[in-house]
């Protein structure tokens, strides 16, 4: 089975497709330099702000006819191929593919609210093209929406992204109770919290220290922190150039700290083993 990961959080600006993004490329060179036959990486942009397809591609011209708004509003026996039909490769690398997002998703989300099978509408093809891809990464809008709803569907494996000012540890669990209800409600046991990722951490505030100490230190969260990536302005310029962290600057902090997250991931969902197939 493809493994499917998805970045998803309630609260906005705290680097969710700057992870989304980033991860999805590191994937992809992680499996080529452990050998991977086929390295190929998939990114679903779910949210109608278009910034993971912007920023992988340079373009935010998606609409009807080539973007995940022509897969949602597709006929069931044809959505595999449109979404097929739909996906570009990035700029970033010619083995990170991705299915655009487009401003007419508002509109779709509303259309599709309350319509039988719903929720299955990026799970179901994706389920057909996805042994193209050796992963998939989705990144999701910042609620709990329809939309996010569809890409938690279509996971195996779910990652929480959360600033240090966030780190309340309240939040933490409603996020994954959220999560929790979506796999029991919709019957999909595969999909599992797979971490918590840290963004924008800053050592030299005391109030990041003390919150990421007790996450550390809590009974259930310690155990799922995934890593620590650090505020760091090449991340923002990284953005603007519409280039990857690894390409803008591959010396940055944030960019190490990205690399160690991907290869922890390579590692456990994949093994050393199964990359090099």
């Amino acid at each position: 089975m493809t493994q499917s990961i998805v970045l998803t959080n309630h609260k906005g600006g705290i680097g969710k497709t700057t992870s989304a993004t980033n991860i999805a490329f590191g994937l992809v060179a992680a499996l080529r330099h452990y050998g991977a036959a086929h390295p190929l990486v998939l990114l679903i942009d779910t949210d109608s702000q278009g910034h993971a397809s912007l920023a992988t591609t340079g373009r935010r011209d998606f609409g009807a006819d080539n973007s995940l708004y022509t897969v949602l509003m597709a006929e069931r026996k044809d959505a595999a191929q449109a979404m097929a039909d739909c996906i570009v490769q990035s700029t970033w690398d010619a083995d990170l593919h991705v299915l655009p997002a487009s401003p007419m998703l508002e509109g779709a989300e509303r259309e599709l609210m309350g319509v039988a099978g719903a929720p299955f509408r990026i799970a179901e093809p994706l389920s057909r093209i996805a042994s193209h891809y050796a992963a998939v990464v989705i990144d999701t809008r910042p609620s709990f929406s329809l939309l996010t709803e569809m890409g938690l569907l279509a996971a195996t494996d779910a990652i929480i992204p959360v600033e240090p000012r966030y780190l309340e540890t309240v939040g933490l669990l409603s996020v994954m109770q959220k999560i929790s209800d979506i796999r029991e409600g919709w019957r999909h046991p595969i999909l599992r919290v797979r971490g918590i990722l840290v963004t924008k951490m800053d050592s030299r505030v005391r109030g990041h220290n003390q919150l990421l100490g007790e996450l550390k230190a809590h009974s259930v969260l310690g155990g799922l922190l995934r890593g620590v990536v650090p505020q760091n302005e090449a991340v923002s310029y990284s953005h603007h150039h519409h280039l990857s962290i690894f390409h803008y600057e591959p010396k940055a902090a944030a960019a190490k700290a990205y690399g160690h997250i991907v290869d922890g991931l390579v590692r456990q969902l994949f093994g050393r083993k199964e990359a090099g197939a």
